[in-house]
């Protein structure tokens, strides 16, 4: 009996992947003022356009989907009280993923995540302390609405939330998952427990690995407290496993 054929990802849109690709380094070779593109360079957009279970789809237009698929969504009553769906900020091929609570009021207003002081606490960390680009990692939400009074999420909203944040990870598929806070990291280890003992080991999250953390809100709370300098150096010991596990080079704290 003749065996079927195995179905390939089509020529075409293979060829599509790399030039995506190719066009996504020469931009960003252009901003660092470089000349050519590096081998090690070209090794991560072929990792990228490889095929992890068959052919991957493209992560900007599947985020896109996704983005779509929830359309001005009313699955929870935290539709009454916003102004934006914050849906997501970042690179879609990122290696590195932060997944933090909710929005909060600048976000709600930007539709961004990450944007008022917590997002500038954030920043630092992406950018003083990894020394990585925002654009370069992908940052999300549990919930996309923004809780009344920034308080916590309800396991309803949770629940009805977490299939787009799913989505959003199975698309990206980062190499590295960083749980800002409690609920993020309840929410994704699955265990019960507060951040203080989640934090500084590594989990799994559907195969890849999870590292909580404490939100940066958290940080800005301890701004000029006893406890300030601990708090950061906490954080600073989780991030620097995340770049170890990166291959990223570990330098001094900033």
């Amino acid at each position: 009996m003749d065996k079927k054929p195995i179905r390939q990802q089509p020529v075409a849109e293979a060829a599509e992947e790399v030039v995506r690709a190719v066009k996504e380094i020469l931009r960003r070779q252009a901003e660092l003022g470089a000349a050519g593109i590096g081998r090690e360079e070209l090794e991560r957009a072929r990792r990228r356009v490889a095929p992890r279970a068959g052919a991957r789809p493209n992560p900007a237009e599947a985020l896109r989907q996704i983005h779509l698929d929830m359309g001005d969504c009313r699955r929870c009553p935290l539709h009454r009280g916003r102004t934006n769906i914050v849906f997501g900020d970042g690179d879609p091929y990122a290696r590195l993923m932060f997944v933090g609570e909710g929005p909060g009021a600048d976000e709600d207003a930007q539709g961004v995540p990450f944007v008022g002081r917590a997002g500038q606490k954030l920043n630092d960390i992406i950018e003083k302390g990894m020394k990585l680009k925002r654009s370069e990692v992908y940052i999300a939400n549990v919930v996309k609405s923004r809780p009344p009074g920034n308080r916590d999420p309800q396991p309803d909203e949770i629940a009805a939330c977490l299939p787009f944040l799913d989505r959003q990870i199975e698309v990206i598929h980062p190499e590295a998952i960083v749980a800002l806070g409690t609920i993020a990291a309840q929410t994704l280890t699955g265990l019960d427990a507060p951040i203080g003992k989640l934090r500084g080991k590594w989990h799994e999250y559907k195969g890849i690995p999870l590292m909580p953390t404490y939100h940066p809100s958290y940080l800005v709370r301890l701004q000029g407290s006893r406890q300030e300098e601990a708090g950061r150096r906490a954080v600073w010991e989780d991030i620097q496993q995340v770049m170890e596990k990166l291959g990223l080079p570990v330098g001094s704290k900033t």
